[in-house]
């Protein structure tokens, strides 16, 4: 098994080049199940059944992990076996029959445009907040992942034209728009900031430390949360509340799925409909909130 997954891996980075991210997912899984498997006695692929299969996913929900997480394990099982059989080291594939946890649907939270205004409307002359306000005006002004917001280079942004282009999930490009005040903030950051803080190192990231490097998504977590608290906001404010906070009031003000979608980067446009629900709740609180008779 383990030579099974070794190469089902190396064949996911050469061949269907997934991010680090999903390989270090599916590693994680694909080690699990080689794990358990060992402890019931199975060593070969081509010993494994379905059973096995099941009581790996139940395993796994007993030391706790959630429904997406199970679907994620899942998917990287099938991959696993999918792949075996397209290589000829199995015949039949004992994962087909599995079917997929059922997975809730929870509302994203964003957090309120009096927030956002709050959490960049600091002024300061340290160069290191100007980075991360700039940021941060960023990532809720074009909705972008972390990892596609640390991952951005200098020739990415085209500040003329006002829009930048990303690098997503499946290593899709797509070309998303910036507003003004985004561009304002990002032309002073790369005036007077950025060559402050690389000195004479050369780098081609936008977002740099002092060091030189870019930013990792740990530390603008970090430094996200430490500059919501020193604007007082008691909300949940991470990386991804931003990105939803960018399509809910883009949905809030009038926008149609479509473009959030492809603004959004997302494959499938009812993983953005979701959004009309967020609006649809906001709507519900206001009139609770505010109706006399509400």
């Amino acid at each position: 098994m383990d030579a099974a997954v070794d190469r089902y891996l190396t064949w996911l980075a050469a061949e269907r080049r997934v991010s680090p991210h999903t390989l270090a997912g599916y590693g994680r899984d694909c080690a699990a199940l080689a794990q358990f498997l060992d402890r019931a006695g199975v060593r070969a692929p081509a010993d494994v059944l379905a059973g096995h299969l099941v009581g790996f996913l139940e395993a796994e929900q007993r030391r706790g992990l959630s429904a997406r997480s199970r679907a994620r394990a899942l998917a990287a099982v099938r991959g696993l076996f999918a792949f075996l059989v397209r290589e000829g080291m199995l015949v039949v594939d004992p994962s087909r029959e599995l079917r997929r946890p059922r997975l809730g649907r929870p509302l994203p939270k964003a957090i309120a445009q009096v927030s956002v205004a709050e959490l960049l409307g600091a002024a300061s002359a340290d160069p290191l907040v100007q980075r991360d306000l700039a940021m941060i005006e960023l990532v809720y002004a074009a909705g972008l992942r972390v990892s596609e917001a640390v991952g951005l280079t200098v020739t990415q942004v085209k500040l003329e034209a006002g829009y930048l282009t990303v690098t997503g999930k499946g290593r899709k490009e797509r070309a998303v728009p910036i507003g003004k005040l985004a561009r304002e903030r990002l032309l002073a950051y790369l005036r007077d900031v950025r060559p402050q803080l690389l000195g004479r190192r050369l780098s081609p990231y936008l977002f740099v430390t002092r060091a030189g490097r870019a930013m990792s998504r740990q530390s603008f977590w970090k430094r996200l949360r430490r500059r919501a608290l020193q604007a007082g906001i008691r909300e949940h404010v991470s990386p991804h509340t931003l990105r939803h906070a960018f399509a809910t009031h883009l949905v809030e003000g009038g926008a149609d799925l479509r473009s959030v979608q492809l603004m959004l980067g997302h494959a499938d446009i009812g993983t953005t409909e979701i959004y009309t629900h967020v609006a649809r709740e906001r709507l519900r609180e206001v009139h609770k909130k505010f109706h006399p008779r509400g």
